[in-house]
Order: structure tokens, then C-alpha cells, then sequence
């Protein structure tokens, strides 16, 4: 039987008082809090009780790891998912898509729970909650924020903020790391936006024009030097080709995504996780869910306006080291600028984000069984690519489909993003606050002061500039420009 930790067990007694006032509760932690652990807990609570409870999730390989977790409880289960029985025990494990097929054969539940719950307006989530409106509903999500800018206030009625980031790692129950990152950020301002983040087709096209920062081979060498790392890339063909220039190099490696079985899969995070393989790159599948072992770097060469991706994929790397070492995030592409540190505090919330009215380009297309989206244009077609039940399709391809370019890097040198620059005289700028805020503030004395401030604290793009014209407004010292 797995023990809690105590901020565990203080995370389910907030969860419970939550639940006695509101019948549906989100529950947010860090990556690498433990979520599953948290709610395998309560629904062992709950079927000791006669209650009956289950447990869903979009994609395939997080409800094996809620199944995993259930058995570390010593909890019998069943599944509701392709392949796979469901049995008379007291817990279901399910996938979303399977369970909204099958609901007019499945009894209600007194307790669902949704993993990943960012993802909870969906159709699917939703025809399930409509048709069980009695049930108690609670969601886990480590990144409560959505691309399409909904709120999760749709679905949920109360949100319990639990451990984040910072805290897990001043507790030890996190790596401590180091973050390197071009001095300022690339400019991407001609990419259309689509569902919130970069056209994956025009970001592609764009990186081609030298917008990675940075040797990302030599870079390598000089701050992992031989130690596994996991890597963030454009498309497939970005991430075939880096794992080809570090096999050129020497250098174990390979290229994971949407098509590589299964067991090939499970091979390659098991070399990850040894040893026996150095570097493993992707475009999407190392991300939310996927439970890679734990690696010393993350190699950033996406860029991207989702905080939520972003904190997937740099607390892929925040897990505690066995030999006690700290993480390395090598951001080629200045993700920090747009989203800043990796452990300051963000104020979550259940409302959601105005979104800025601008007329698509392209109309789109998400598969229900991976929940990606997709731009539909004239003379694609649509291919069923997951290893679940096929949805209307989860990839698209294009019969003359223009050959890859491509992504090339331009000289550059990552520098350590840290809380206390020099010029801050010992202020750590990501805690200032009230007076030493003011003092840290008045020692910025140039604009890429600023908008370091601006960076490690995550302010908005802009707020540096904001300041300078405050400051000129009162007629005080003119600061430079540069």
C-alpha cells in the first residue's frame, strides 16, 4: 500500500471539504505532485465504502498509469476501453472516447474522475457528465488552461490550488535546475495563431529562416555531456532529423511520435531510462500523461504560446535525479520570455481567456480519439493514426505534401536565466515584493533590465516599456534604450 506524503494527504482532506460543498471539484498540482497517487487514494477510500467510481482519461498510455497506480493500492479494477474487460469490481478505468460510446450499457457511478482535466469541455467529457448529472465529479490537472481559451468553470465548480512548483522544490520532493535561454526572445510575429498556439504548418516554415538559437549539439555537450535528455521539436521531420545529427555525432539517439507502436514506445522510454539511449526527441508525444523516467535535460526547440505545453514539457525533466543532480533546460527558443521561470507561482483560475477575434484561415478538425487538432485544408484527407479505437481521424495528410525543410540553427549563445542578476545587488527577483520589489525596480536601470524582470516574473510583453514611460511621464531620469 502506497503511503502519502503529508502535503498528499493535506491535498485529500482539501479535496474532500471541497466536495461537501460542490458536487464537481478540479484539483491542480505541479507535475510531479503526484495527482495520480492523490486521487488512487480516494477512490480506494470511496470503493471501501461500496462506492462505485471511474476513472477516465483521453489517451491510452495515462489510463495504463492509472491502472498502475490502482494496483500499488492493492485495488482491483476493470477497463472500458478497446481490448479490454470490464469487470463487476467497484473501479473502472476508461478511456473518454470509449466510455461516451458505451454509456447507455454502463451504471452511473457515485464518483468520476477525470485525469488531465484541462481537457474536461470536450464533447466526450461532457456527454458523459450530462448523462451521470447525479454523480460526484473531480478533476486533476497539473495545468489548468486551455488553448481554445475556455474556462474549465464550465465543467467545475470550485478549484483546490495544491503544491506547485517552487514549494516541491525548496521541499526536495523536485529537481533544482538550471535554465539557459537566448538572451531575447525570436520573433514569430508573422505566424498566424490557431486554437491559441503557432500553426504548426507556417511555425515550421518559419523556423526555417535560422530561428533556433544556439548549436543545440554543442550546447549539449557543454551542459549534459553524456546525459539522457528529452527533446521538444516543430514536426516529425525536425525531430527525425535532431536525432539523426546526434547519431551522426555519436551519441545515442532516436525520434519517437504518434506512429511508433507500442512496444517500440515502451522500448525507447525504457532505454531512456537505463541509459542505453542518450536522447529522445519528439514533436508531441513526450508530453501531458506520458510518464518518462527521469532525465537530467529538456532541449526546447518549439516555440510556443501555450503555458500549459510549456510546463508539461520542462516538468518533464523536474523529477528528483538518482544521483541527486539538478535538471538542465537548455530553451533554444525562448519559451521563458514568453512564460517565464518554470516555478513561479501562477494564479490559476476557472474563467477563461478572451480570445482575440480574427478570422481562421483554415477550419479545423479534432480527432476523438488523441484530442489533436487539425487544420483542414482543400485536398487533405483524414488517416486514423492512434492506437485506440479510430475517431474520425487523428492525422492528415496531404498527397502531394511538399518535402520537409529543413529547421536550421543560427549562432548563438544560451545564457543562464537567473533570479538574481548582477545588477540586482542580491534581490531575488522573482520574491521581491513591497519594498524590496520598489528597491529591486529602481536598480533596473535599462530596458533589457526590464525586461529581464518582465521575463523571470512572467509579466506580460510590454511591461518593460510600460515602466520606461511611466518614468518619463514624471519627468525623472531618462534610462537607455538599449
Amino acid at each position: 500500500m502506497i503511503q502519502l506524503r503529508p502535503y498528499q494527504a493535506d491535498f485529500v482532506e482539501a479535496l474532500r471539504g471541497a466536495m461537501k460543498r460542490n458536487r464537481r471539484v478540479l484539483g491542480v498540482a505541479a507535475t510531479g505532485a503526484g495527482k495520480t497517487v492523490v486521487f488512487s487514494f480516494i477512490a480506494h477510500a470511496a470503493s471501501l465504502r461500496g462506492k462505485r467510481i471511474i476513472i477516465a482519461a483521453h489517451r491510452a498510455e495515462i489510463v495504463q498509469q492509472i491502472s498502475n497506480a490502482l494496483t500499488a493500492f492493492g485495488l482491483r479494477h476493470g477497463w472500458i476501453m478497446p481490448g479490454r474487460t470490464m469487470t463487476t469490481d467497484n473501479v473502472q478505468v476508461a478511456m473518454v472516447q470509449t466510455l461516451a460510446r458505451r454509456l447507455e450499457k454502463i451504471p452511473a457511478p457515485d464518483l468520476f474522475v477525470i485525469d488531465e482535466a484541462h481537457h474536461a469541455t470536450s464533447g466526450g467529457y461532457r456527454t458523459v457528465m450530462d448523462t451521470w448529472a447525479e454523480a460526484f465529479v473531480l478533476g486533476v490537472s497539473a495545468t489548468p488552461e486551455r488553448l481554445d481559451g475556455r474556462g474549465l468553470s464550465e465543467v467545475f465548480d470550485e478549484m483546490i490550488v495544491g503544491p506547485q512548483t517552487r514549494w516541491l522544490v525548496e521541499q526536495g520532493f523536485l529537481s533544482r535546475y538550471s535554465y539557459l535561454a537566448p538572451p531575447q526572445v525570436a520573433d514569430f510575429s508573422g505566424v498566424k495563431t490557431r486554437m491559441g498556439d503557432f500553426a504548426i504548418d507556417e511555425l515550421a516554415a518559419a523556423m526555417d529562416q535560422a530561428t533556433i538559437t544556439g548549436d543545440i549539439l554543442a550546447h549539449y555537450r557543454k551542459y549534459l555531456d553524456g546525459r539522457s535528455a528529452v527533446a521538444f521539436c516543430v514536426n516529425i521531420a525536425h525531430a527525425e532529423h535532431m536525432a539523426a545529427q546526434f547519431q551522426a555525432a555519436g551519441i545515442a539517439a532516436a525520434s519517437i511520435d504518434g506512429k511508433t507502436e507500442k512496444p517500440e514506445r515502451m522500448r525507447l522510454l525504457a532505454a531512456l531510462g537505463s541509459g542505453d539511449l542518450k536522447i529522445l526527441t519528439s514533436c508531441d508525444l513526450i508530453g501531458e500523461g506520458v510518464d518518462v523516467p527521469s532525465v537530467n535535460g529538456a532541449i526546447l526547440a518549439r516555440p510556443t504560446k501555450s503555458l500549459a505545453l510549456h510546463l508539461q514539457q520542462v516538468g518533464r525533466v523536474l523529477r528528483l535525479k538518482p544521483d541527486g543532480s539538478q535538471a538542465v533546460i537548455l530553451d533554444h527558443v525562448g519559451n521563458v520570455h514568453r512564460h517565464g521561470m518554470p516555478d513561479i507561482e501562477r494564479n490559476w483560475t476557472l474563467a477563461g481567456k478572451q480570445k482575440k477575434k480574427s478570422a481562421p484561415t483554415f477550419k479545423t478538425k479534432t480527432c476523438e480519439t488523441c484530442f489533436r487538432v487539425f487544420a483542414v485544408a482543400p485536398g487533405w484527407q483524414a488517416a486514423a493514426e492512434c492506437g485506440a479505437e479510430p475517431g474520425p481521424g487523428c492525422a492528415l495528410s496531404a498527397p502531394d505534401a511538399p518535402t520537409p525543410r529543413e529547421i536550421k540553427q543560427m549562432e548563438g549563445e544560451l545564457a543562464e536565466v537567473t533570479e538574481s542578476p548582477e545588477w540586482a545587488g542580491g534581490i531575488n527577483v522573482i520574491r521581491a515584493q513591497g519594498p524590496e520589489f520598489k528597491a529591486m525596480l529602481a536598480r533596473a536601470r535599462t530596458r533589457e533590465q526590464l525586461q529581464e524582470i518582465a521575463r523571470i516574473r512572467g509579466y506580460k510583453r510590454g511591461w518593460a516599456d510600460h515602466i520606461l514611460r511611466q518614468r518619463q511621464d514624471r519627468g525623472g531620469e531618462r534610462m537607455s534604450a538599449e
